[in-house]
């Protein structure tokens, strides 16, 4: 399962937000057995608004939805890239995990104390990108002598590996994250070899104040952050409120209701915030829909129909004959699978058939 680590530096909201993910929208063990790897990491559900219809279609009481991991990743300080603090241990959990939600504090509050002084979330942004450019560039030097060596033996990766290096060692130096460098597509394969932490996908959790949660337009820091990631960095934002999920965590489903009502919203940010990680990473949902259960099942953007029948089971994939496919859209509109087949909306897809987001599939295969 691919892992989405949060970080951010103290007092910004990360732990609350780590917190209520895990303790409100955490997936339940009986489908997930390793929910409790270790305190520091959470199994979350994906909020997902197709599951009810096909649930109601299959006429079925059990319902997984799809999930992804989400890593508490220690706090940052200036200076990590040289261990300072719990430096080492941050950059080894941000080195692990396969993509970064930078919770960013957009709210002043006495009582909380921001331990740079002043709430400026465009430096705390750079701060912890420099760190992630500080270590990339000390990896780099390291593996630039060994490619060098390597390359002149013929080594082709090696040689395509020290091409690149060439070009991100002047991009760094000027405090750009690898990401940012423009690349084709080989370049790109070749960079996922150097495993640098700047070059991993980032999404920015602008964390508001309550009162801000309904109009974040309102929120001078949020706009100012939304510009500079945009034309920056090229990366998103998600709205998302730690205050309100602290409340949130001991309300039942009809308080929580209410209480979000009161505030002109219907979610707190966190469900989008999911669903824009899971995107993040890459990742979409087909479905399996039958009396025994509906359930949404996770595949890499771009995978073809036997490896999408693997991620059911490897047997699936062995002995794959076709997919009998149709959108969840189409079903839920024909109201029936029968109805859909009236319709001639199934259709059956081969070993070249890309998956989509939304396919409700069911696969035939030899045993």
């Amino acid at each position: 399962m691919l892992q989405a680590g949060i970080v951010g530096l103290p007092n910004v909201g990360k732990s609350t937000l780590f917190n209520a993910l895990t303790r409100t929208r955490k997936a339940e063990s009986a489908n997930y057995p390793f929910c409790t790897i270790d305190p520091n990491v959470g199994v979350v559900q994906v909020p997902d608004g197709r599951l009810e219809p096909l649930r109601a279609i299959a006429k079925t009481d059990k319902v997984i939805p799809a999930a992804i991991e989400f890593v508490d990743i220690a706090g940052l300080v200036v200076g990590a890239s040289k261990g300072e603090g719990l430096g080492n241990k941050f950059l080894a959990n941000i080195r692990e995990v396969d993509a970064i939600v930078h919770v960013v504090r957009c709210f002043e509050d006495e009582d909380i104390i921001h331990n740079m002084g002043s709430v400026d979330p465009l430096r705390d942004i750079e701060v912890i990108n420099t760190e992630l450019v500080l270590a990339d560039l000390s990896s780099l030097e390291s593996q630039k002598e060994k490619a060098i060596k390597k390359a002149r033996g013929g080594d082709v990766e090696a040689a395509e590996n020290t091409a690149l290096i060439e070009r991100l060692l002047p991009h760094l130096n000027e405090n750009k994250p690898a990401i940012t460098l423009d690349m084709n597509d080989d370049e790109r394969v070749v960079l996922k070899r150097l495993a640098l932490l700047s070059a991993k996908q980032v999404l920015y959790a602008c964390n508001v104040a309550e009162s801000d949660l309904a109009n974040p337009s309102q929120n001078a820091c949020v706009q100012t952050v939304e510009t500079f990631v945009h034309e920056h960095l090229g990366a998103g934002i998600c709205i998302i409120s730690a205050a309100v999920e602290a409340e949130l965590i001991d309300f039942d489903e009809a308080e929580a209701a209410e209480y979000l009502e009161s505030l002109g919203v219907k979610d707190s940010g966190v469900s989008l915030l999911i669903r824009a990680t899971y995107n993040l990473l890459g990742l979409a949902s087909f479905f399996t829909a039958g009396e025994q259960e509906v359930r949404a099942w996770t595949f890499r953007k771009g995978m073809k129909a036997p490896e999408c029948a693997g991620v059911v089971h490897s047997d699936f994939e062995k002995g794959f004959i076709k997919a009998e496919v149709v959108s969840c859209e189409d079903l839920v509109a024909a109201g029936s699978t029968a109805g859909a087949r009236d319709a001639g909306q199934y259709r059956l897809e081969g070993k070249d058939y890309l998956f989509k987001d939304g396919d409700v599939a069911l696969f035939r295969f030899n045993n």
